[in-house]
């Protein structure tokens, strides 16, 4: 690691409690180099000073290191699954649950469980925490308007009834929208709140190093409460689930034993 991305990553630390170096370098690197000489600044400490003095490029620099890119039913037959097995078996011990969409992006992976959960239950009676660490981006999730593609893996039936069409695409209605309250979160540096009944963290693990992972599943493990269950993405395999007092569900479901 060079001096000027080893320094970057010191005033990052000290100003933010975003933690680069947990991240993997390589990705990270590349990824922050593009923005940097996009924006025309020859090295990480110049780049660093622009940013300190103004809150749009800090926050494209926030935008470019996490990555925002989602859908409603990403990876359908996983949402298949939570809907016919996982949540089955956790309603039978709660009535109400205690969800939470982590890493939440632009706030299709929580309005996606609110609609199953609407199958289940009232909506009045759905709350899903929904955490991400850019604020511009969970700005955009309350706002809850999307692209027509977003809605490709949205059953049809639920398009009309949860989605009204807008010149700008479709807009999240009222009933879905009330169910998610959207908190801004470092999952690396702050406590999490705990009893969960699941817990959602999906294509956010591939971009840790292994140390952050390992921390991380301890951190979600001591948040589910027993019988609580770790939905992972489709790359995240968690290889040694007893380590953090896991045992798999089902692919990509762990439970906390």
């Amino acid at each position: 690691m060079n001096q000027d991305y080893e320094q970057f990553i010191l005033h990052v630390k000290k100003k933010t409690a975003i933690d680069l170096s947990l991240y993997k370098e390589a990705q990270m690197k590349r990824r922050l180099e593009s923005l940097r000489n996009k924006r025309g600044y020859p090295d990480f400490q110049s780049f660093y000073q622009a940013m300190t003095g103004d809150e749009n490029l800090f926050n494209e620099f926030l935008d470019r290191m996490t990555i925002n890119v989602s859908e409603f039913y990403r990876n359908a037959k996983r949402w298949e699954v939570l809907e016919k097995k996982i949540l089955p078996r956790l309603l039978q011990n709660h009535s109400r649950l205690k969800l939470w969409s982590a890493a939440c992006s632009t706030g299709e992976e929580p309005y996606t469980l609110a609609m199953i959960m609407s199958k289940f239950m009232p909506l009045t009676n759905v709350s899903i925490l929904a955490t991400d660490l850019d604020r511009a981006i969970l700005d955009r999730a309350k706002l809850g308007l999307y692209p027509e593609r977003s809605l490709k893996e949205v059953p049809a039936e639920m398009v009309p009834r949860y989605f009204e069409k807008v010149p700008m695409g479709y807009q999240v209605k009222a009933e879905i929208k009330k169910t998610v309250e959207f908190k801004q979160q470092n999952l690396l540096a702050d406590r999490f709140a705990n009893q969960f009944d699941l817990i959602i963290c999906r294509n956010v693990m591939i971009y840790f190093t292994e140390e952050a992972k390992h921390e991380l599943y301890h951190k979600f493990s001591q948040a589910l409460r027993p019988g609580g269950v770790l939905f992972v993405g489709s790359t995240e395999q968690i290889f040694n689930p007893t380590l953090y007092q896991f045992e798999p569900e089902d692919t990509f479901f762990y439970k906390k034993v």
